[in-house]
């Protein structure tokens, strides 16, 4: 488990059933939603909405639905408030868990999250109770990456580049994410997400009987319809 939530779930519900695939649209459109109310709708001075965008196409997230989402946040199209609150928690074995929320009613988020931590004997915590053991990077997962481009994607901002089974993954600080993402995209390079996420400074050791205890409380902050993303430091 390696805390990029959003990035596993789009790939695992491309081919989902509908109600899975409807969930995750949901989330999208309200990601979507939050920032373009924040940076306007143009996705060429809205680097946050250009990401969010990226994600849902790589959702196969149809284009009604997102330019419909995009309006609701310049205020085009009437819609309920959509408002982003985090809670700060601990999960099964005493681990750390993060969880962004993007929710129309903070009251059913709060009472949902706690309601999921206490089932699988964790507990919620308070502004900074976990936070610190976490750091915020930009992460750019590519399919394919030439090891000539290595060099330069340092030169540009990268601080790490991660040969994983499936893709590569390239971190960097997260104000330069947006200038790592172009020089990808000027490469030819196509991103297969691109997110600024907390990752955990040290991974945390589970004990074998609490692996499946984590891997089903996780499974419920995927089915929350409110639960946009989450970060953990177990080690799984």
């Amino acid at each position: 488990m390696s805390g990029h939530s959003k990035w596993a779930q789009i790939h695992r519900q491309k081919g989902a059933a509908d109600t899975k695939r409807g969930a995750l649209f949901t989330k999208l459109g309200n990601a979507i939603t939050i920032a373009a109310k924040a940076g306007g709708g143009d996705v060429e001075s809205n680097f946050r909405l250009r990401l969010v965008i990226d994600q849902a196409r790589a959702a196969n997230m149809p284009k009604d639905n997102i330019e419909r989402a995009i309006k609701r946040g310049t205020g085009e199209l009437a819609g309920e408030k959509i408002e982003a609150v985090t809670y700060e928690g601990f999960g099964p074995g005493g681990t750390a868990f993060i969880i962004e929320c993007l929710t129309s009613n903070r009251n059913r988020s709060s009472a949902t999250i706690k309601h999921v931590l206490t089932k699988y004997g964790g507990s919620l915590g308070g502004p900074n109770s976990v936070s610190w053991l976490f750091e915020q990077k930009g992460i750019i997962r590519v399919k394919k990456l030439d090891e000539n481009l290595e060099l330069e994607l340092i030169d540009v901002g990268a601080r790490d580049i991660v040969r994983e089974p499936d893709n590569v993954a390239i971190y960097t600080a997260p104000n330069d994410l947006k200038k790592v993402k172009d020089f990808l995209e000027k490469q030819g390079v196509a991103s297969e997400y691109a997110e600024v996420e907390f990752v955990a400074k040290e991974k945390k050791a589970v004990a074998e009987n609490q692996k499946e205890k984590i891997q089903k409380f996780s499974e419920e902050l995927d089915d929350s319809e409110d639960v946009n993303n989450y970060y953990t430091n177990a080690e799984i």
